[in-house]
């Protein structure tokens, strides 16, 4: 008999876990979410049916791309009452698919910016004297990142006033 296959075509919390290379809390997180059914045996141990360890490495697969455990379980709740979700899946993947691309594009744009300022800033780290401070942060802040700039900066800091 596979170690792995469950008794009595049902899983105990733990073999299932074991199983599916979760821990217990996370079964249970998955089932308080809608996302795994369970029923109860005779002394009260949870029993989840025999295909749950599909469904668990189906979940995990899901949530590795960008699902979260709610949308999974909205799917499920339609799946399980015998319902047809493929199409709201797709439309699922097609907007996560859309926010991932739209993340690149800022993480490229955070990229370049930076490469951009770190070019300003060895400029004026090769014209700034031994000891002196370049004050790079200052610029960053400035939204500045070439060089010297022709433009005057108040470099003073702010007065603090005593508390009176």
């Amino acid at each position: 008999m596979d170690p792995k296959a469950p008794k009595k075509g049902f899983w105990r919390v733990g073999q299932l876990a074991r199983a599916a290379g979760v821990s217990t809390d996370t079964i249970r997180h998955y089932e308080r979410k809608g996302a795994l059914r369970a029923g109860r045996s005779d002394n009260g141990y949870r029993e989840y049916p025999e295909e749950s360890l599909e469904r668990v490495k189906m979940v995990r697969q899901a949530m590795a791309i960008g699902f979260t455990l709610d949308e999974l379980s909205a799917v499920f709740r339609v799946f399980d009452s015998g319902g047809v979700p493929c199409q709201h899946v797709r439309g699922l993947a097609a907007n996560k698919l859309a926010e991932i691309e739209e993340h690149l594009r800022e993480v490229i744009a955070l990229r370049d910016k930076l490469r951009e300022s770190l070019k300003g800033w060895d400029g004026r780290l090769a014209s700034t004297a031994p000891g002196q401070r370049a004050r790079l942060l200052m610029v960053l802040a400035a939204g500045d990142s070439d060089s010297h700039s022709s433009k005057t900066r108040t470099t003073s800091k702010p007065g603090f006033k005593k508390k009176g």
